[in-house]
């Protein structure tokens, strides 16, 4: 009887503290919809980009967006990378098939800086 005294009193500190306790499967549901669905595009995004610019490191990371058709998807990264003393962003569009995830093609592509030499 002491245990369940004891297991009672922890439950409402918990709910007076305003934390609702969760079975296993609720948190491993939570923990799950906390990771972006675009998270293993861009750890692709950001490997792709170090294989094309081994001497760089990557300072920024940005997902612009996702466009949807009804065969491929697309992911689209901007990546700031930093070699030396020079700075440039890197876009990155990886396409997939939709229903199987697969990669037709990821695509590179630097950008041009303005005249002020700042960041667009």
């Amino acid at each position: 009887m002491k245990k369940k005294t004891i297991l009672l009193s922890c439950l409402a500190i918990l709910l007076l503290m305003g934390i609702q306790p969760v079975s296993p499967a609720e948190a491993i549901q939570q923990s799950s919809e906390q990771v972006p669905s675009y998270a293993k595009w861009g750890q692709l995004a950001m490997k792709r980009t170090k294989e094309a610019y081994p001497k760089a490191d990557i300072v920024d990371y940005l997902h612009v967006g996702r466009q949807e058709g009804p065969i491929l998807t697309a992911e689209k990264f901007r990546l700031w990378l930093k070699d030396g003393d020079r700075e440039f962003g890197v876009n990155v569009t990886i396409s997939f098939y939709k229903e199987t995830e697969t990669v037709k093609e990821v695509k590179l592509e630097e950008m041009k800086r303005g005249r002020t030499g700042k960041r667009h």
